[in-house]
């Protein structure tokens, strides 16, 4: 076969959409790096995929899944509870407070309590609290 046409095509995927889907994904595979089961004869990747479908010589459920698999995405990040953030690692909890001892943590920690007017402090237990209040 000198030449491919689609109609040598059609008659081994008689949709006209899901053929130009697969001889994409094929000529994306052979981009990518996978082994041609024809001969190029200086043709370029898309006449190659639409040759190799007409010559049946690759497996076409096994290129449909290819297909599935690069067109499904990662479903969106759900957003992190306050709970999670304070779980995940930040400059300050890994490298700020591991050298302090406990009696230097608590002299900080009482020291950002003295700053600190009523409401900030009843805010802020509120706020570890969930919301709740603390009475």
């Amino acid at each position: 076969m000198a030449r491919v046409t689609v109609e040598d095509c059609v008659q081994k995927v008689p949709n006209r959409f899901e053929l130009v889907l697969l001889a994409a994904q094929r000529a994306r595979n052979l981009s990518r790096g996978e082994e041609l089961t024809i001969d190029r004869d200086d043709d370029k990747n898309p006449v190659v995929a639409l040759r190799e479908i007409a010559e049946e010589t690759i497996e076409l459920p096994r290129l449909e899944q290819d297909l599935i698999r690069s067109l499904s995405r990662a479903p969106e990040p759900e957003p992190a509870d306050e709970e999670v953030l304070d779980l995940i690692p930040t400059d300050q909890n890994i490298f700020g407070l591991q050298d302090v001892s406990a009696e230097e943590e608590s002299a900080v920690l009482a020291a950002e309590a003295e700053e600190m007017s009523s409401e900030d402090l009843e805010a802020a237990i509120g706020a570890e609290l969930g919301g709740r209040g603390f009475r």
